[in-house]
């Protein structure tokens, strides 16, 4: 079958064109992600893919790179999103330091969140869910218009590699997007083969990004990074405390047995120094 490949980058690009070829499909890969922020990152990511995809002999084609479309879609919900957040933030901070500190506090432009911020949304993942899928409708919708203009027969994505990523929804929306295009949705959890193509693009030498794309997701990647660091580093401590009294008690165990050999070592040499003047004794005698 004739089929386009939605693609977001290189490295999750690997398996999927890997099952979808093996299948006996026919694959042209569309780069079209207009949530890549900021636009050098946005070239880095298809330079990385066309380079790869060269190599394996796949055309790729180029989507429409709309920064302004997609601050209007998924960019809206999630600068409410952030808005709320730095509501709570400023709520709370109001709590502990009062407003006319609090009146000071700067937060960062929208899509330049700060830890603190982002932390804030992590904690709702309806909010995060919903801009997400304002996303995948955005790219997944001109993919379909680019399949069906081109007489593809077929529509599938590699977003659906990412564990990061909302498998359902996804699906949902490649769906959606394909009926009104008037094209096959060709949908597959591929998320089971990520740790392959990890191992693959590493190999490889591809570059790997550490967040999915818009800046939002770059601040919430960094938190979440921050957070697992901060977390790690409280069970190492924890550990080190509970482990604490273990190794008082061996060092207290290890010097008391010093003393006692020490305590034995004396009383030997006691017993040679006896023996040895008993023995002067008898010489002189």
């Amino acid at each position: 079958m004739r089929m386009l490949l939605h693609a977001c980058c290189g490295p999750c690009s690997l398996e999927p064109s890997r099952i979808l070829r093996e299948q006996g499909h026919d694959l042209t890969i569309f780069y079209a992600n207009s949530n890549i922020a900021p636009a050098h990152e946005y070239e880095h990511r298809l330079e990385t893919l066309r380079t790869w995809a060269g190599s394996e002999g796949i055309a790729v084609q180029e989507g429409s790179y709309d920064q302004q479309q997609w601050e209007k879609t998924a960019g809206r919900i999630g600068s409410a999103a952030v808005e709320e957040a730095r509501k709570k933030l400023l709520a709370h901070k109001s709590e502990e330091v009062g407003a006319e500190a609090n009146a000071s506090l700067h937060f960062g432009k929208h899509g330049e969140l700060t830890l603190e911020e982002a932390a804030a949304l992590a904690v709702d993942p309806g909010k995060r869910a919903a801009r997400c899928r304002a996303c995948y409708r955005l790219r997944l919708q001109e993919a379909a218009r680019r399949a069906a203009e081109q007489g593809f027969e077929a529509l599938s994505t590699t977003l659906a590699v990412s564990p990061y990523q909302y498998s359902d929804i996804i699906q949902e929306e490649l769906e959606r997007a394909a009926a009104e295009a008037g094209v096959k949705a060709v949908f597959e959890d591929f998320r089971p083969f990520y740790p392959e193509a990890t191992r693959r693009s590493r190999d490889l030498g591809m570059y790997r990004q550490n967040y999915c794309g818009c800046l939002l997701s770059y601040t919430e990647a960094a938190a979440e990074r921050a957070e697992r660091k901060a977390e790690r580093k409280a069970l190492h401590a924890a550990e080190r405390a509970a482990h604490a009294s273990e190794h008082a008690a061996e060092a207290a165990a290890l010097a008391a047995r010093k003393a006692e050999r020490a305590n034995y070592d004396a009383k030997q040499a006691r017993k040679r120094a006896v023996l040895k003047a008993l023995r002067e004794q008898r010489k002189q005698g």
